[in-house]
């Protein structure tokens, strides 16, 4: 039997709140070991050691804690007892954690993210389910090499690529257009595609010891949207992404700050607002080839690829192929 680590971080698969209501409850508040002992099956799916990393809301996720987080499994996948790690986070921001550990894993071994929208005192709770069939995944031959992987729902996604879609519904996660790695059925795992996206031990940043990283803000542009706040973000920032209109679009007003900012070394990645497409590099609303696109990451993902890359270089060219490469 397999060992399977479970690292818990909160949220509100650790929620309680009034009995059989989903509604007005506490993140993180509930113990991994409570959660655990709500299902019983477990214990014919892998043999199980429990981490209570933290106990908190997604929102009170950060950089910081993103490190703590990736330093400690890079520790737990050492031991050659361990055979996979699932993760139970908040899902508010599960992409983005998923995405940070995407890239700063050095491991082959499988990880797999879940968490739940209902909470563990809810009727229906939908987080032991989720978290039952993730230590499955997390025990299966072929999860290996996949890199981080999201599991809501029956259904198993990229760990780049994995987004909340929905704020209200259980089955609250998606992948933009690309279609999901693989389906679930109880135990059974039915991998059907890979990413060919740079990850875990093929990552630049799956090496590097990590301290901190540099401060990188989100702007979003919308009609009459002043390039004021692109001078205010540039004073505290090294980094600003661009969740511009359309194609990653903005008004002539922050193409000059961008211009201007870009001089004076700040970097700029443009991603778009939409929620499905690509952002490619463009000569009307970039000619001097000063942004970098994000391509299909959302803003919040980009923005954790530069933080990292920022860590490593300034270069924007170098960190236009890091966009391209993962």
């Amino acid at each position: 039997m397999k060992t399977i680590a479970i690292v818990a971080t909160g949220g509100t698969i650790a929620g309680t709140g009034q009995a059989g209501k989903t509604v007005a409850y506490h993140a993180g508040e509930m113990n991994v070991n409570e959660i655990i002992k709500s299902i019983p099956m477990l214990k014919d799916v892998a043999d199980l050691r429990e981490y209570q990393f933290m106990n908190i809301d997604s929102n009170e996720m950060n950089p910081s804690r993103w490190i703590e987080l990736a330093n400690k499994m890079n520790e737990i996948v050492l031991d050659e007892k361990i055979d996979g790690v699932v993760v139970t986070h908040g899902t508010d921001t599960l992409d983005e954690t998923a995405y940070f550990l995407t890239l700063t894993l050095n491991t082959s071994k499988p990880v797999v993210v879940t968490g739940a929208m209902r909470p563990a005192t809810a009727t229906s709770a939908d987080g032991p389910y989720n978290l039952y069939q993730a230590v499955c995944l997390a025990a299966s031959e072929d999860a290996h090499h996949q890199g981080v992987m999201g599991l809501f729902s029956n259904t198993i996604y990229s760990g780049r690529d994995i987004q909340k879609v929905n704020n209200y519904k259980v089955d609250a996660f998606d992948q933009k257009a690309f279609g999901c790695l693989g389906y679930m059925q109880d135990q059974e795992v039915y991998n059907i595609s890979r990413t060919f996206k740079l990850h875990t031990l093929a990552s630049r940043f799956s090496k590097q010891h990590l301290i901190d990283l540099p401060s990188v803000a989100i702007a979003y542009f919308y009609a009459g949207a002043s390039a004021q706040l692109l001078y205010d973000m540039a004073r505290n920032h090294h980094g600003i992404i661009l969740t511009g209109s359309g194609s990653g679009n903005y008004s002539q007003e922050w193409l000059a700050a961008i211009n201007d900012l870009s001089k004076q070394g700040i970097v700029f990645v443009r991603a778009s607002r939409v929620n499905q497409g690509i952002v490619f590099d463009d000569a009307v609303f970039d000619p001097q080839h000063y942004c970098i696109s994000a391509n299909t990451l959302s803003a919040q993902k980009a923005r954790v690829l530069l933080m990292l890359a920022l860590s490593q270089t300034q270069d924007r060219e170098v960190i236009r192929e890091i966009f391209n490469e993962y």
